[in-house]
């Protein structure tokens, strides 16, 4: 006999993958749809069923909402944007590198929905007007970014891009270094392994002595 609690569970937990799927066909552009609080709390109720668990035990019974509010955190980046965050400019007339190392960052692997953290290394030289960005607004970039279903490589490349296209720098690197719980915690199971990408632009990209310089102070 189909058991409709679990059934309407299944119809739920469908229903939120499938958006968030759509939600990150285009992982530039903020997500419209709002998150959706009884949705997600009927999906990780779901899930706590698949596995086998009561989701009515003493333990479980706020569970699903606590997860839901978590998940909303956790992808909130799909709902900023990342031309509001570089917005505000000044006009300081630099023409030389600007570098944050070591920025804290942690996001969610799309592919298993574990976190992967470690650290971003930001750097560009600013467009000819000169202006330049706030330097917490990098953190706040590599933030937005990483609080998305993501893979490294492409959070790597987002946050460069924003820099040429958002900022109109004239030369971006970006460095992220992370180990990733779905390797360290299950499958291969190799902890303390880190995964590192790198994404260039602009002048960076086609001057090997500049990028040289620029590697050697975020390794410095």
């Amino acid at each position: 006999m189909t058991n409709p609690e679990a059934t309407a569970g299944s119809d739920a937990l469908t229903e939120a993958l499938t958006d968030a799927a759509e939600g990150g066909a285009t992982p530039d552009i903020p997500a419209v749809r709002a998150f959706d609080q009884e949705r997600a709390e009927a999906a990780v109720r779901e899930l706590l069923i698949a596995v086998g668990e009561d989701p009515d035990r003493e333990g479980l019974q706020e569970t699903p909402a606590r997860v839901a509010r978590a998940y909303r955190e956790t992808f909130a980046g799909l709902h900023e944007d990342p031309t509001a965050v570089l917005a505000k400019t000044f006009a300081e007339g630099h023409q030389e590198l600007v570098l944050v190392r070591d920025i804290p960052i942690y996001s969610t692997c799309e592919h298993h929905l574990l976190p992967f953290y470690g650290k971003a290394h930001i750097g560009y030289i600013p467009g000819k007007d000169g202006h330049v960005t706030g330097l917490s607004k990098l953190a706040r970039l590599a933030d937005m970014y990483a609080k998305r279903p993501q893979v490294q490589e492409r959070l790597t490349s987002q946050i460069a891009n924003a820099l040429m296209d958002k900022l109109g720098a004239q030369s971006a690197i970006v460095v992220i270094e992370c180990e990733h719980l779905c390797m360290a915690a299950r499958g291969i199971r190799k902890p303390g392994s880190t995964t590192t990408t790198s994404a260039v632009r602009g002048g960076f990209k086609k001057n090997a002595a500049s990028r040289a310089e620029v590697m050697s102070l975020i390794r410095s």
